[in-house]
């Protein structure tokens, strides 16, 4: 008699202990809090190089409308002896107040009155408190190295002959680079006045940072400029800390408030879509969210510095 096969007994894979589950739990969520920050990060990079551009394309095209009507509207009168000098009114901060071309790094913009940061988010703007351009002394700009179009993103570029030529309302006025340094943001100094017509760009250095300022140096060629006109009294104004120009307009209130709003609407999206796994609550959620990213973004935008 042929003796019966037992059956081999297979060994029973040993459960997962729920120690260890718990540690993988916390892992994962660690990793998608990680994930999260990530795509954050990424998106706000986005907003920052190529959504601020699209702003400042838009007001760049208002500017320089703006200043072409301007040089129409503005007829050039010779003084009378017989009546007293008159001071003229200060320029509205925001305004555009010339056009400045850099052939050499393909730039083209309007020019405003002011550095505070809504108006450099339009465009290069003039320092308040030195003369403009074609005027006697020192006249300074400054500009953005990375976001809001980037203006002077290619300022690093510029070498000693460089030309820089920028029209005002009272003609057209080319300065030839000589010097390119690099200073803190502190160093308010490159902003002195000067005895001859000088121009002065700032900008953030290196690109991406805010660490240092560049800072372009160019003298008025006067053989193929418009005559130099005198520039009235300027009293300097020392209340700005750094070469960005005057603080203030960041929130901090607001940055907290929508941020805590971006994460509330962002775990609500999360917890509606574990719960209906369907692409309806995947894609109706984005809107939401994107839009108080948006603002959130906005918000953070404003604690960079002016000329970043």
């Amino acid at each position: 008699m042929r003796p019966v096969a037992r059956p081999v007994a297979r060994p029973v894979a040993n459960p997962t202990p729920p120690r260890l589950k718990d540690v993988m739990r916390v892992i994962g969520g660690i990793g998608r809090v990680l994930v999260t920050i990530g795509l954050l990060t990424l998106s706000f990079a986005a907003y920052q190089l190529w959504g601020t551009g699209l702003y400042e394309a838009r007001a760049q095209d208002s500017l320089k409308q703006d200043f072409a009507k301007g040089l129409k509207t503005t007829s050039p009168t010779s003084p009378n002896p017989a009546k007293p000098e008159t001071k003229p009114l200060p320029i509205p901060s925001g305004d555009a107040i010339a056009i400045i071309s850099i052939p050499s790094i393909g730039v083209e913009h309007a020019v405003v009155q002011g550095v505070r940061r809504a108006d450099l988010r339009k465009a290069p703007g003039h320092y308040p408190n030195t003369p403009l351009p074609g005027e006697l002394g020192n006249s300074a700009i400054a500009g953005h190295r990375t976001t809001y179009g980037a203006p002077f993103g290619r300022l690093d570029e510029l070498r000693p002959g460089n030309l820089i030529q920028i029209r005002t309302a009272t003609g057209e006025f080319r300065y030839s680079v000589t010097e390119t340094i690099i200073v803190r943001p502190t160093e308010l100094s490159v902003l002195n006045a000067t005895p001859t017509a000088t121009l002065t760009l700032t900008t953030c250095h290196p690109r991406f940072s805010a660490a240092r300022r560049l800072v372009v140096r160019a003298s008025l060629v006067l053989e193929s400029s418009a005559p130099v006109s005198k520039a009235p009294t300027i009293i300097p104004d020392v209340s700005d800390a750094t070469l960005d120009g005057p603080e203030g307009e960041s929130d901090l209130r607001g940055t907290i408030t929508w941020g805590v709003a971006t994460l509330i609407v962002g775990l609500g999206w999360w917890a509606a879509f574990r719960k209906r796994r369907v692409w309806q609550v995947r894609f109706g959620g984005f809107i939401p969210f994107a839009i108080v990213c948006f603002v959130w973004f906005g918000y953070l935008d404003r604690a960079l510095p002016g000329n970043y």
